[in-house]
């Protein structure tokens, strides 16, 4: 039962910066509780985001709260207003309660129960690479003989596994920023060594997410009946990322660009261009879990392509046309085949389509504005090419093998992609009997070039 501490407003400035300026008794004995004190960053992750978001938006916003305390929970209903000062925080309820076991604060609980977990540590940050990983306790706590290293993609470590109804726990956790357990796995340099995964998110002090630290534990009997046969989840993996994924952020762009559009009614200018960044960020979100399921596809050892007899300069112009209004925005100029141009191929339509939109669009991307991409053919009866070349700095001598690795974006931090488009590219076209490779002088452009066996 909930028991009324004080029945008068209770008030608080935090600055721009994230500091507490000012804070009536409660509060301030609160966060001297946590570690911080006056003119210090306020050390309530609750508050801390209250208060960043009213001095971004620089709109009031009213919300209740929980926050943790020694001795036990206080519930608060928070009024926040910006000012000069910052944002003015009124708690006009608070109410202090035991933390009852098993039905007070479950994230926490789920937490708690990730890092009791056995096992070897590890920790990533919000790019999914690794930190740090180190010995746990006991026998089951040792680190694998090949331990991930600090900058190393968790991806390429480990291969997660989905349950007996397609779903991981791990995106689960990490979509909602929550604790998860019980996340199959297997190492990625030896996919019959079954691990079982569990880890909490990490915040800082202003309540952002900064890492998820975990176990991994070895499981023996899943190994064992790994390595009688490696099973694969190509339909499960689909369907999961279709219900767990695809759908929610297809629903988040559409209302996006609905508020982004004003088509409900006039809206602030600046919420209109807030939506419009959600739904470029959701887009770029669903072109990463594209590239992730072509990645499930492509790495099965019984992927195939379909033998068709394809035309290489109508699929180069197609391409074009379909990242038209994108190399309008940057104002490059697309030179796609002539009309009267004809390349005939071996290949699968759709997937011949999807290498060369990648390649036009990293073309688009990398080069300067208002520069020319030209898309050419070339063949000698035995092979059939189509060649992407761009205006910018090129691809060096040393990389253009490197280029094509897993999430390989040879340092770029920009947000335009995934680094799995030219792994995925290439794994395609050598699945139809061809090769992607790159060609022209350093520092003159790109030249990338997708051959496919001849016809005709």
């Amino acid at each position: 039962m909930n028991i009324p501490l004080h029945a008068s407003i209770i008030r608080a400035v935090v600055t721009p910066e994230g500091r507490l300026l000012s804070a009536d008794e409660p509060l301030l004995a609160l966060q001297r509780e946590a570690g911080g004190d006056l003119a210090g960053p306020i050390l309530i992750p609750q508050l801390a985001i209250i208060a960043r978001l009213v001095t971004r938006l620089r709109v009031p916003i009213s919300r209740p709260i929980v926050a943790a305390a020694a001795r036990g929970d206080i519930d608060m209903w928070v009024r926040a207003a910006p000012d000069d000062a910052g944002a003015q925080l009124s708690i006009v309820e608070w109410h202090e309660r035991p933390a009852a076991a098993g039905s007070g604060d479950f994230a926490a609980r789920d937490a708690d129960l990730a890092a009791l977990a056995e096992g070897w540590i590890w920790q990533i940050d919000t790019q999914m690479q690794f930190q740090l990983a180190l010995d746990g306790q006991g026998e089951a706590g040792r680190l694998p003989a090949q331990p991930p290293l600090p900058g190393g993609r968790f991806s390429s470590y480990f291969r997660l596994q989905p349950d007996e109804d397609g779903d991981m726990a791990i995106l689960r956790g990490f979509a909602q920023r929550r604790a998860f357990r019980g996340q199959a796995a297997s190492l990625a340099v030896d996919e019959s060594r079954m691990f079982t995964l569990s880890g909490f998110p990490l915040f800082d002090v202003a309540g952002q997410l900064i890492a998820y630290r975990g176990k991994a534990l070895s499981d023996p009997e899943a190994t064992a009946a790994a390595r009688e046969v490696v099973t694969l989840y190509p339909a499960e993996f689909g369907r999961r990322l279709d219900r767990s994924l695809r759908q929610p952020l297809g629903r988040i762009i559409a209302n996006a660009d609905t508020i982004s559009a004003q088509l409900e009614g006039p809206l602030r200018q600046d919420y209109a261009e807030y939506a419009t960044d959600i739904a470029a960020a959701g887009r770029h979100l669903m072109a990463l879990v594209d590239d992730l399921a072509d990645l499930q596809a492509v790495d099965r050892p019984d992927f195939t392509v379909i033998a068709e007899d394809v035309d290489l300069a109508d699929l180069g112009r197609r391409a074009a046309g379909l990242l038209s209004v994108k190399a309008l925005d940057r104002q490059i100029h697309v030179v796609a085949p002539d009309l009267s141009i004809s390349m005939p191929a071996t290949g699968e339509f759709r997937r011949v389509l999807q290498i060369l939109v990648n390649l036009i669009g990293n073309a688009i991307r990398y080069s300067p504005e208002g520069s020319t991409v030209r898309v050419i053919t070339e063949g000698d009866g035995r092979e059939a090419r189509i060649v992407v070349t761009d205006e910018g700095g090129g691809v060096p001598v040393d990389s253009r093998e490197r280029i094509f690795e897993k999430f390989e974006r040879l340092g770029r931090d920009d947000p335009g992609g995934s680094g799995l488009g030219l792994y995925i590219s290439r794994r395609l076209a050598r699945a139809m009997g061809g090769d992607i490779r790159i060609g022209g002088e350093a520092g003159q452009g790109a030249r990338f070039i997708l051959s496919l066996p001849a016809t005709g």
